[in-house]
Order: C-alpha cells, then sequence, then structure tokens
C-alpha cells in the first residue's frame, strides 16, 4: 500500500493543474506539486488553520458548500465538473474544477474516508507547451511551420508574429496559407483550438522554455 500511494502520489505531481484533496469541512488532506505552489504564493488561494481558502471571501464560501456538498456523495447534484471562478491578487484569472470523492462504488464499499473532493485549479490561459511532437505529427508539420503556428496562438495576427521572428509579413502569411491547407482550418483563430486540443495535462520541467527561434 506504501508503494502504491508513492506511486499515486508522483502520478499527481505531474499534473499541471493544481490539485487539492480535502473533506468535508474543506480541511486540506493532500495538494500536488502545484498545488503547493499555489499555496505558497498565496495569491489565488492559502491554507489557513489547516483549512483550504480562497484569497477572496466570496469564493472562500461558495468552496466551503461545494466541499460541504460533496460530502453528501450521490446525493449532491451539480457537484462533479463545477467550474468556480477566481481571481488572484495579482489579477490574473484562475478556474477551478470540482470532483466529488464520496459517491459511486467508494460510497457502497462503507469504508471510512478523509477526502470528500479534489479541487483542480489552473490559470484560465492556453498553455503551449514547447513540446508538440504529436501536433507537429499529426498534420505533418514543419518545424518552421510548427513555431508560426505556437506564435500566432501567442502573439496575435500576422504583423505581431513578423515582428517578433524579425521577417517579412508575407513570408508569414505563407507560412499561414500553408497551415490552412494542412490543418484544414479556415481561419488563424481556428489554430487555438488546434493547440489546445493537442495541450499536454503534465507540468513541463521548471527549465524547459519555449524559443520560437529564428524563420528562414
Amino acid at each position: 500500500m506504501a508503494a502504491n500511494a508513492a506511486v499515486f502520489a508522483d502520478t499527481l505531481d505531474g499534473l499541471d493543474a493544481s490539485l487539492f484533496l480535502v473533506d468535508t469541512d474543506g480541511r486540506l488532506i493532500h495538494a500536488n506539486t502545484a498545488g503547493q505552489a499555489m499555496l505558497d504564493a498565496c495569491n489565488v488561494l492559502l491554507e489557513l488553520r489547516g483549512l483550504l481558502m480562497a484569497c477572496d471571501s466570496t469564493v472562500s464560501q461558495t468552496l466551503r458548500q461545494v466541499f460541504a456538498a460533496a460530502g453528501r456523495g450521490d446525493q449532491a447534484h451539480g457537484i462533479n465538473g463545477l467550474a468556480i471562478s477566481m481571481i488572484g491578487l495579482d489579477g490574473e484569472r484562475h478556474v477551478a474544477h470540482v470532483l466529488s470523492l464520496a459517491s459511486g462504488t467508494r460510497r457502497n464499499a462503507g469504508a471510512a474516508y478523509g477526502a470528500v473532493a479534489a479541487l483542480f485549479v489552473r490559470k484560465a490561459a492556453l498553455t503551449i507547451s514547447p513540446r508538440s511532437e504529436a501536433l507537429r505529427g499529426a498534420f505533418k508539420l514543419t518545424p518552421t511551420e510548427l513555431r508560426v503556428m505556437l506564435a500566432i496562438v501567442e502573439l496575435g495576427g500576422v504583423p505581431e508574429v513578423a515582428a517578433a521572428l524579425g521577417v517579412a509579413n508575407t513570408t508569414i502569411k505563407t507560412h499561414v496559407r500553408r497551415l490552412f491547407e494542412k490543418t484544414g482550418a479556415a481561419r488563424q483563430a481556428d489554430f487555438v483550438k488546434l493547440v489546445a486540443g493537442y495541450a499536454t495535462p503534465l507540468r513541463e520541467p521548471a527549465d524547459y522554455g519555449q524559443s520560437v527561434g529564428a524563420i528562414r
């Protein structure tokens, strides 16, 4: 059981989202690595006397109600997948999703348990992974085409990308035209959906940075 618990903890630590396991009173039972980093920042969520709380008092009240409802298991309607909007003290927006852990098979087993809910929290922004081999392979993109697609998603339109990459607008337009042909996208905004669809749920190494590089 100890070995299984260690594997379980390592798996949770590999997630990009901040994860918190709480009991029906909102007492924090476990936080993964990303979650602990969020708590240490005291910008969105914090741990106070063992309780998981939001920096925003209104959100804290919502969380208390949700955790209490999650403790009722199958009797709680609309808990699983519930999205809660959060704004950090720095003005950045985040979104939290709740998963009840006290329902179904676990409740029917009649076993005692502490954690009744899992709270997943992520910044409300598209995370662009520098490791996009799957996206590149799916549409047979060249390294430059992939670089242009990611730059458009991150920076905006052709002029912004051309300026950032130090090339002419016509060069970027040529790459965009080829991207439309290969991906079947009808407009540049469709690139956002493609990139989001291939985003990894795993944490990136701390020293792994994205570089758009140079385009020839």
